[in-house]
């Protein structure tokens, strides 16, 4: 027989009350050691920040935006807490104009349409 053999499967809820070695030291206060309530994928990670997938990548590799994780070899997803947490973080550092915005072009050295004053 060439099918695969039913295996009965623990179910997600049970996998996230489940308790794991990793969280039964006392440390707790990491945000590593806390299993996600809700992840995202690239296309609604996509809807919430309209970033490139290059620039999130790039972000990530900084240390500038929520890290991706793998859930199988193929298959990545964010925390939906840590990047709606991320999108408030900037909404608050833009109102505080913390975040350096980048200059405007100077349109008179444009080699196309330049435009005179």
């Amino acid at each position: 027989m060439t099918g695969k053999a039913n295996v009965k499967r623990p179910s997600l809820d049970a996998l996230n009350s489940a308790p794991c070695a990793d969280t039964a030291s006392s440390d707790t206060s990491s945000p590593r050691h806390s299993l996600p309530k809700q992840t995202i994928r690239r296309p609604e990670l996509r809807k919430i920040v309209p970033l490139a997938d290059t620039t999130i990548y790039e972000m990530e590799r900084r240390g500038e935006f929520p890290r991706l994780f793998h859930l199988t070899s193929r298959c990545v997803v964010w925390d939906l807490a840590e990047v709606e947490a991320w999108v408030e973080e900037r909404r608050r550092a833009s109102d505080a104009a913390i975040i350096k915005r980048a200059p405007s072009p100077d349109v008179r050295q444009r080699k196309t349409r330049p435009v005179r004053h």
